[in-house]
């Protein structure tokens, strides 16, 4: 059985909390050191318009250096239901609401190193409710996509946020299989 031996605390911040562990293997092999980052619960949605449109953001990331085209989505606060979290998500960063959010599922984004998940969902029906109200840190530009033309970029790579490409690629399934499109 994988028992962790000793875990000390690196960096303690709500965006990089690391630690370094000593763990035995079920086979009682010693691993030391393992490093893992904690993350907070994350969710994330294939956001459609009420006219079928995939909302999609441009922002900057700067460990990759490059703006990318990204799902709105964020951190779940303590004690708040993924739906919940979503929906205020969406909220914030597009200034849509949506009569239907569905979950698809929940993904690891980096097991080897990460110890979160992140719920992936599907939200239909959108419409324009507010402004964004962005952190002091954010700069998104939204932009808006026909459905045919997302699935294409997804084909050509151009969505390279890889649980973001996970949440289009099980969104695009749940669409074709509730025939909601």
């Amino acid at each position: 059985m994988f028992q962790t031996l000793s875990s000390e605390y690196i960096n303690r911040h709500v965006y990089f909390t690391a630690r370094k562990d000593r763990y035995e293997t079920n086979t009682g092999k010693i691993v030391d050191p393992y490093f893992v980052v904690e993350l907070p619960t994350g969710a994330g949605a294939m956001a459609l318009t009420e006219n079928n449109e995939v909302i999609l953001l441009k922002q900057y990331r700067h460990p990759v250096g490059e703006i990318l085209l990204e799902i709105p989505g964020g951190f779940i606060d303590e004690a708040e239901a993924p739906e919940t979290a979503i929906r205020r998500e969406l909220l914030e960063e597009t200034g849509y609401s949506f009569s239907n959010i569905y979950l698809l599922g929940k993904t690891a984004l980096n097991p080897g190193i990460l110890n979160n998940y992140t719920y992936m969902f599907l939200a239909t029906g959108g419409i324009k409710a507010a402004d964004q109200k962005l952190d002091a840190n954010e700069e998104i530009e939204i932009v808006l996509k026909p459905l045919e033309e997302v699935r294409l970029m997804l084909l050509r790579n151009e969505i390279k946020q890889s649980m973001h490409a996970l949440c289009l690629f099980y969104g695009f399934e749940f669409l074709k299989a509730n025939e909601l499109t």
